[in-house]
């Protein structure tokens, strides 16, 4: 079988047009000479606007439909160094959703641009990024284990290994699909941030500080999903053991799987959607993303999708996942104190935490911590502790 591989291609153009591939800093050296020139030098003033632009244009509408007006008159040198302009510093701000929305829009509008390329040009991006693409009779032929890694985050069900044509290793798609699963690629080394020095972070978000506060501004507010009955997602309401746990993932440490599984399953009972969900694990130490959502399609599909019941207190004590003595984290003060509702007798489960919380109910009256303030009653419901699922653990958890 005669496999076609790409032929060299102009470097400096391709890194013009697809400044996400490694290898691509070599004309940030070029054309400024250091990271503190880029974000301070009035000369770079132009890219740094233009850099900011693409930011909101991703923040505002992921999908990359959204023009950036400023792109239309850059020069290539502009275009260039305002996506490095956008990377550094996305990548320096605190948490990742912001990068990761970014790199969405980022991915979408590079395979807008990959699709109307020369063969040889797809098959250099995609040896750039890692994959050893190869084309055949108008086909675009992708290794196994390639296309298991670019497929598993793409939820269309026409990209499922079982519907794809194999043949000696290679998976065999149209070309269009193949730009797909490229896009898939970029979306997943931009979603990465780019390794800083402490200085340099610490004088990119001072130098950037209000630009880094109105993109934490335009974020939209995480919703359920439909027919949840929660309505929109308050993630300051959860209770201190789900807000514990989603903190360790995020700071790299590592959560037992009984507690990742609490907190799938705590996540889509209240409406979170899938891919939020994934991205609860992104932090872990040993995060995979196809085995975590095999994990999480397991626990949230479960009874025509609704999915395993979170564990309740009593369990999540069995585990040592109980945190009910305060969040010395949090940013009020009353939230670092002791929580009352979490000492009430007749609090059984997180979800009813939840619920009491977003409801505005007070917690029911009975022994609460020494010092705490004092809680009213509650709705029967959620009074009584109890709730139609048991709590069930399955053999697996997202990891």
């Amino acid at each position: 079988m005669a496999v076609h591989r790409a032929p060299p291609v102009d470097l400096h153009s391709l890194f013009g047009e697809y400044p996400f591939l490694p290898g691509a800093e070599a004309l940030v050296e070029e054309l400024a000479p250091s990271v503190g020139d880029l974000f301070a030098d009035p000369i770079y003033e132009r890219s740094r606007l233009i850099g900011r632009a693409r930011i909101r244009a991703a923040i505002d509408d992921p999908t990359g439909a959204t023009g950036v007006a400023e792109l239309a008159h850059a020069s290539p040198d502009e275009r260039f160094l305002s996506f490095q302009f956008a990377r550094l510093l996305l990548s320096s701000a605190s948490g990742r959703a912001p990068l990761r929305r970014w790199a969405v829009a980022e991915a979408k509008r590079g395979a807008s641009r990959l699709g109307k390329e020369p063969e040889p040009v797809l098959l250099e991006v995609a040896r750039r990024l890692g994959f050893a693409f190869g084309s055949e009779g108008g086909e675009t032929l992708v290794p196994l284990p390639d296309y298991l890694r670019l497929a598993t985050a793409i939820r269309e069900g026409d990209f499922r290994l079982a519907r794809q044509a194999l043949r000696s290793g290679m998976v065999r798609v149209g070309r269009d699909r193949g730009v797909r699963l490229l896009q898939e690629g970029v979306r997943i080394a931009l979603s990465e941030p780019v390794a800083l020095a402490a200085p340099a972070r610490s004088a990119i978000e001072a130098r950037e500080r209000p630009f880094l506060e109105e993109v934490a501004a335009r974020l939209p507010a995480p919703v359920s999903r439909p027919g949840a009955g929660l309505g929109p997602l308050r993630p300051e309401l959860f209770p201190p053991c789900i807000r514990t746990m989603r903190r360790m993932l995020e700071g790299g440490e590592n959560l037992s799987h009984s507690g990742r599984f609490a907190l799938a399953a705590f996540l889509h009972r209240v409406g979170a959607d899938f891919d939020a969900i994934v991205d609860a694990y992104r932090g872990a130490p040993d995060f995979d993303e196809s085995v975590t959502r095999y994990q999480v399609e397991h626990i949230t599909r479960r009874d025509e999708g609704r999915g395993y019941a979170p564990p309740d207190c009593a369990t999540l004590r069995t585990h040592g996942l109980c945190f009910r003595e305060g969040d010395p984290q949090a940013k009020e003060p009353a939230m670092r104190r002791p929580d009352a509702l979490c000492f009430e007798e007749r609090l059984r489960k997180p979800l009813q935490y939840y619920r009491i919380r977003v409801g505005g109910s007070p917690p029911p009256s009975g022994s609460r911590v020494p010092g705490a303030p004092p809680v009213g009653p509650t709705t029967p419901g959620e009074a009584s502790g109890t709730s139609p699922e048991p709590a069930r653990t399955p053999s697996t958890a997202p990891r």
